[in-house]
């Protein structure tokens, strides 16, 4: 199947917008390829350094200069139950790296942080920069220049995108990224979103509402709905990262560590010592990027990677921004329903064909980049495939030919939607996003007056109160990365869907974020330019008439006589400036760039274009 016309011009535009800083990236990474290993560049007490505490087998191994050496980072803690199961992969990389004839070393460990445990809490407003600190601590176990492949254990909302990023910033080093996969399938999300919606009426109690969530939470793995974590997993998978089809394995099972064994044997492969050298650098191009954005869409993914794709290509020296996304988004058809844009979960989505049958769709309708180069090789085709074991051994075969339940998984001919339910929204209040795949028809037009928050806290005491039982636009501002670090707003979530199901309009307007787990009410999130930095939030007041339109991206307030005269609001956001842990990110606050930058704290070189946007961001209303 030909390319979509589509598809291939935004590829082309994004190229062209990246010429100068993709090249420069390029140039950089590939002065630092070499042809002997990374240590053999070190001095003999540097090098003596690294290797001091190994055995004295793998000693021996390090001392010579033909032997490729991994490097494990990895976001094991064993509170966090997506990261517990990593606890034992070191062993696993390192028993086979040995085995093929290489060394691997636990290089670095990263923070790793879950927005389930801290949604709606202080913690969250430290989440988002965590994505940078994971970033920067990648950066720094591979900064001993001791390693010639990398192997990163990942999972999470911000974990993945900042180990992604920092191994970007080695680009001449290969890498495979393993996940811990998902766990196993506990009450149905139906059921949980129902409970919570009860305890916001306050029909049921506390008690009732810990024991569905632990029902639903019950194991170690992945949390099982499609929320940013394993929206994560499907990128790495249709971006090349992964082996094919690894994304969705239940950890703790022998096809797991199979495939982690074989994660090491092959970013071993792939180092300068092989035949088959594929640093990172070369895996996430242009063409990669997009194909992200295309499986993004067609699964109906977690709105937050409109701010990490943009980081994460930013990292490698391309730029996109959201026009990218919608106007993808127009033409590519949404294949999947996964809660929360259905009933399903990651473990039924997997067991109906899953990623692999996702991605055959796609090539076959013209919509992915099948010439990119990958963790498998070289072709996207390789991702078509899933795992298994046969007598024990490791081997692929092709993905379902077709789906298993098609209340789950559609083909491209006969899909869920013609397009993948994100739009970028336009008007008079900035640009912003929004996920509607969720969303019903009749509630992707809202035009109601606006009652302006600063806090969900704030408006959630007047739900309590009663006093959103009407139709309304909550316009939550000063919740942008400069602000108090943009955290998740799911809170608001079980209110403004119960209000919703009593007949009332609602919609929500804001500059912080949601998370992937935004649901059935329409939410123009990531507002550009926030509040803080002069953005047009600053200036609505009580009663204003917001249209928010998902069918024509329209994002406007219905000007009063002395909108341009009004003085912008003021916020208190010195309560967000100290304790628990925020002063150690005021930096990182004042330096983020705005959402549809990333909002990254990072200042590259080569990106004039965000210095300057950065300036204006600075600017106080």
């Amino acid at each position: 199947m030909a390319l979509n016309a589509v598809v291939q011009a935004v590829t082309d535009r994004i190229a062209a917008r990246s010429q100068t800083t993709r090249g420069r990236y390029l140039a950089r990474t590939r002065a630092a390829y070499g042809k002997k290993t990374e240590r053999s560049q070190l001095g003999c007490t540097n090098l003596a350094h690294a290797f001091a505490a190994m055995p004295e087998q793998e000693k021996l191994r390090l001392k010579q200069a033909s032997r490729p050496n991994l490097a494990i980072v990895s976001s094991y803690n064993d509170m966090l139950s997506a990261h517990q199961p990593l606890a034992a992969y070191p062993a696993i990389i390192k028993q086979a790296a040995f085995a093929a004839g290489a060394t691997a070393q636990f290089a670095g460990g990263v923070p790793a942080m879950c927005d389930g445990v801290t949604q709606g809490e202080t913690g969250m407003e430290l989440s988002l920069f965590s994505r940078d600190v994971i970033a920067m601590a990648t950066a720094i176990a591979l900064s001993h220049q001791m390693f010639d492949a990398a192997v990163y254990l990942g999972v999470c909302d911000k974990i993945v995108p900042g180990l992604l990023i920092g191994a970007l910033s080695f680009g001449h080093l290969p890498a495979v990224f393993v996940p811990a996969g998902p766990m196993s399938t506990g009450i149905s999300n139906s059921d949980k979103a129902h409970t919570r919606q009860l305890f916001a009426q306050g029909k049921v109690g506390r008690a009732e509402l810990l024991e569905s969530e632990s029902q639903s939470y019950h194991g170690p793995g992945t949390c099982t709905f499609y929320g940013t974590a394993n929206s994560n997993q499907m990128l790495m998978e249709i971006m090349g990262l992964h082996l094919p089809g690894a994304a969705f394995v239940p950890p703790n099972t022998a096809l797991r560590e199979a495939l982690t064994r074989a994660a090491a044997q092959r970013a071993i492969q792939l180092g300068a010592q092989g035949e088959e050298f594929t640093p990172v650098a070369e895996v996430i191009s242009e063409k990669a990027i997009v194909n992200g954005i295309v499986g993004l869409l067609a699964t109906g993914g977690s709105t937050n990677h409109t701010l990490h794709l943009v980081a994460i290509a930013q990292a490698a020296g391309i730029a996109i921004n959201w026009d990218d996304f919608s106007d993808l988004s127009a033409v590519v058809p949404l294949l999947a329903r996964v809660y929360p844009n259905g009933g399903a979960d990651v473990n039924h989505f997997h067991a109906a064909g899953g990623i692999g049958l996702v991605i055959a769709e796609l090539l076959k309708a013209g919509l992915l980049h099948a010439d990119v180069k990958t963790a498998a090789g070289l072709g996207l085709e390789h991702y078509a495939q899933e795992p298994y074991l046969a007598d024990g051994k490791l081997a692929w075969r092709p993905a379902a030919a077709i789906s298993l339940d098609s209340n789950v998984i559609r083909p491209a001919s006969d899909p869920f939607s013609p397009d993948g339910g994100l739009k970028l929204l336009r008007g008079n209040l900035g640009r912003a996003m929004i996920k509607v795949s969720a969303v019903k028809p009749e509630h992707r037009v809202v035009q109601a007056p606006a009652l302006v928050f600063h806090s969900q806290d704030d408006m959630l005491a007047a739900y309590q109160r009663g006093e959103l039982a009407r139709d309304f636009v909550a316009v939550l501002r000063y919740q942008g990365p400069g602000a108090n670090g943009m955290p998740e707003l799911h809170k608001l979530t079980p209110a403004l869907s119960v209000l919703q199901d009593q007949g009332f309009q609602v919609a929500l307007v804001t500059d912080g974020r949601m998370s992937g787990a935004s649901g059935k009410v329409p939410a123009a999130i990531h507002v550009s330019p926030e509040a803080l930095a002069g953005g047009p939030l600053a200036l609505v007041r009580n009663g204003d008439i917001i249209r928010l339109d998902a069918g024509t991206g329209v994002l406007c307030v219905l000007e009063p006589a002395d909108w341009l005269e009004r003085p912008a609001s003021q916020a208190d956001i010195e309560e967000h400036a100290a304790g628990f842990g925020r002063e150690l990110f005021a930096s990182a606050r004042s330096h983020a760039s705005m959402a549809e930058m990333g909002a990254t704290t990072f200042q590259h070189p080569d990106w004039a274009f965000q210095r300057q946007a950065r300036a204006r961001h600075s600017e106080k209303p």
